[in-house]
C-alpha cells in the first residue's frame, strides 16, 4: 500500500466527517428567488439547482465558469467472456481517440469551454474476472480511489464524472445487484448494444458472479463489494466524489456505470451524494431503477448510452442557466413590476 492511498477504514472516516452545504448561502438564494420577476417557483428545477449550487459552492451567487470533465478509463477481465459488442482492445483505441480530439466528449468539452481530463487506469492489467474471483484487492481499489481524488482540484465550479471501459456495464450490473438486491436480469441491459444470445450470456455471467461472491454480498460492506465486483474506474469515480465533497465542488454524474460507482458511497453513508446530481437518465434500462434507489431524479432524458461523461457534460448548460437567472434577473422593485396579483 502506498502511503498516499487511503485504505477502506480511512475512506469510512472521511465519509463520516464530510462537510455539508453552506445553509446561509442557500437561505440568501431562496430569499432572492422570491423577489425576482417571475411567479413563485416558475423556473422549476432551475431554482432548486441554483440553491444546490450555492449551498455546495458556499456562495449566494453561484458560478459555472470553470467546469471540469473527468473521464476514467479501466479494463475488465470479465470482458474476455464476450459480454460486450466490442473487444477489450477498444479501450486503448478510445484513449487515442480522446487524445486526438475525436470522441463525442471532446466535442462537448469544446462547446462548453470545459477542461477535459481523461484518466487512464491500468489498461494493460485488466481486473480479475468476477466469475472466477474478486476484481481487485483492497490495495488496488484504494490506489484507484486515491487516483480519482486528483480530479477534484481547487478552483473548479462543477465536476462532471464519467467512464470508459469495455465490459463495465457487466460489472455495474453485478455491483448494483450486490448493493441493492435482485438478480442479474433486474440489472443487466444491452450496454454497448448486445442482444439475443450475447445478452443472455451477459445475464448468465452476472448471475454466476453473484453466486460466486455470495459470502461477500452477505457481509454487506459496500467497499468490499466495490473491490469484489467493480473496477478501477468505479473506484476512481468514488474517490473523485469524496474529494469533491471535501473541496465543496458540486458534481454531475453520468449514466449507469458512473451512478453505480456513486451508489457505493450512498450505501456506505446515505448523505454521501448530497453534492451530486445525476445528469441524465441512461437508455440502459436499470439506470431508472438505480436512480430511484438513490432518490435521484435525472436532469435530462435524451436516450444516451455512450458513457465518457457525455450526459454529465450536457447538463452543464442547465447549471449555467440556473446561475444566470438567479444572478442576472431583475427584482420586482428594480423592474418596476408589481409583485401582487390583481
Amino acid at each position: 500500500m502506498t502511503r498516499d492511498a487511503p485504505n477502506f477504514e480511512e475512506i469510512r472516516r472521511i465519509l463520516a466527517d464530510q462537510p455539508g452545504p453552506e445553509m446561509e448561502a442557500v437561505t440568501e438564494v431562496v430569499a432572492r428567488q422570491a423577489t425576482l420577476t417571475k411567479p413563485a417557483g416558475a423556473l422549476g428545477r432551475l431554482e432548486e439547482l441554483a440553491e444546490w449550487l450555492a449551498g455546495w459552492q458556499g456562495r449566494a451567487t453561484p458560478r459555472v465558469e470553470r467546469p471540469r470533465i473527468a473521464v476514467f478509463a479501466g479494463a475488465h477481465g470479465v470482458a474476455a467472456r464476450g459480454v460486450s459488442a466490442f473487444p477489450s482492445e477498444v479501450n486503448r483505441q478510445m484513449m487515442a481517440n480522446f487524445t486526438g480530439g475525436g470522441a463525442a466528449i471532446n466535442q462537448l468539452a469544446t462547446m462548453l469551454d470545459a477542461d477535459l481530463r481523461v484518466y487512464e487506469l491500468d489498461l494493460d492489467t485488466p481486473t480479475g474476472d468476477i466469475v472466477d474471483g474478486p476484481a481487485m484487492s483492497e490495495e488496488r481499489t484504494a490506489r484507484a480511489l486515491a487516483y480519482g481524488m486528483m480530479a477534484a482540484e481547487p478552483g473548479i465550479d462543477v465536476l462532471c464524472l464519467g467512464e470508459m471501459g469495455i465490459g463495465n456495464t457487466t460489472a455495474a450490473a453485478a455491483l448494483a445487484a450486490a448493493l441493492f438486491g435482485g438478480t442479474a436480469r433486474d440489472w443487466v441491459g444491452p450496454g454497448t448494444g448486445v442482444a439475443g444470445a450475447a445478452l443472455e450470456r451477459k445475464v448468465a455471467t452476472v448471475d454466476a458472479a453473484l453466486a460466486r461472491h455470495r459470502a461477500a454480498i452477505g457481509r454487506r460492506d459496500p467497499l468490499e463489494l466495490l473491490a469484489t465486483l467493480g473496477g478501477e474506474e468505479f473506484a476512481a469515480i468514488a474517490g473523485a466524489i469524496v474529494a469533491a465533497r471535501r473541496g465543496r465542488i458540486p458534481v454531475l454524474l453520468d449514466g449507469y456505470a458512473c451512478t453505480v460507482a456513486a451508489a457505493v458511497l450512498q450505501v456506505l453513508d446515505r448523505r454521501a451524494l448530497a453534492h451530486c446530481r445525476v445528469a441524465h437518465l441512461s437508455a440502459e434500462p436499470a439506470h431508472r431503477r438505480l436512480c430511484e434507489a438513490l432518490g435521484q431524479t435525472p436532469l435530462l432524458d435524451l436516450g444516451l448510452r455512450l458513457g465518457e461523461a457525455s450526459g454529465a457534460a450536457l447538463a452543464v448548460p442547465l447549471l449555467k442557466a440556473a446561475a444566470a437567472c438567479l444572478n442576472g434577473m431583475a427584482t420586482f422593485t428594480e423592474a418596476g413590476v408589481s409583485s401582487h396579483h390583481a
